[in-house]
């Protein structure tokens, strides 16, 4: 029988190596959240012992750095343009990277080793601030405030973390709360009712604006010598 019609032959256990290891790691946490990743979990979805994954990684922590690196992937070509165009571009891109892989954000934070891609972002990220005039330590600074912005829009874009939703509509059961003792909240249930139609980003684009605006100002500053 010719072997077009062939059955396929059963998949067979890949072999082990930190990438495998990290792109099934990287899976499980996309599909079920970063509190479900374990050793044993990752061992099981490979079809191998959790003995057998230690001779490629250590422990826990140093599978969450090399997940790191694989997921962030490659920093974005910013192109052409003035630094606000390309800081506008790196900080798409973050976004875009952060959604595919949501527990990214809350990996990234604290004391911990960095990988080449995961620094190659910060050095993506201080590029589009060349020949701006901003110090160093501005640069650095303006970079760590634009991450933790992001970082923070997309906390509360998580569900059930603000009592109103996306749209700033008050959410249940909070809005029978405010109904109730509107006058303890008196400014929020003003603001929450004369709110028409919300840019649904949880203040992303405004805070952006704001960042953006300042970092205006001090790089005029900058180039007027002020």
């Amino acid at each position: 029988m010719s072997k077009l019609w062939e059955a396929p032959p059963s998949r067979e256990r890949p072999v082990l190596s930190v990438p495998v290891i990290a792109r099934a790691a990287i899976e499980l946490a996309d599909q079920e959240g970063i509190d479900a990743l374990s050793m044993q979990r990752v061992a099981a979805v490979l079809g191998f012992t959790k003995m057998a994954l230690y001779r490629h990684v250590s422990d826990k922590a140093e599978l969450l750095a090399v997940m790191v690196d694989v997921a962030v992937g490659e920093p974005p070509s910013l192109g052409a343009g003035d630094w606000r165009t390309r800081l506008e571009s790196f900080l798409a891109a973050l976004s875009a990277v952060w959604e595919r892989h949501p527990w990214l954000p809350w990996v990234t934070l604290g004391d911990r080793m960095m990988g080449p891609r995961e620094m190659a972002w910060v050095e993506c990220a201080l590029t589009a601030l060349d020949d701006t005039g901003l110090s160093g330590v501005e640069k650095m600074d303006a970079v760590t405030l634009l991450f933790g912005h992001i970082r923070n829009t997309q906390s509360s874009g998580t569900a059930g973390t603000q009592p109103w939703a996306e749209d700033h509509q008050v959410r249940e059961p909070y809005k029978e709360l405010l109904e109730r003792h509107g006058d303890r909240f008196p400014a929020l249930s003003a603001t929450l009712a004369g709110i028409g139609e919300a840019p649904g980003d949880f203040g992303r684009r405004f805070g952006l604006d704001c960042i953006l605006d300042g970092l205006a100002v001090r790089i005029g500053r900058a180039a007027s010598g002020a």
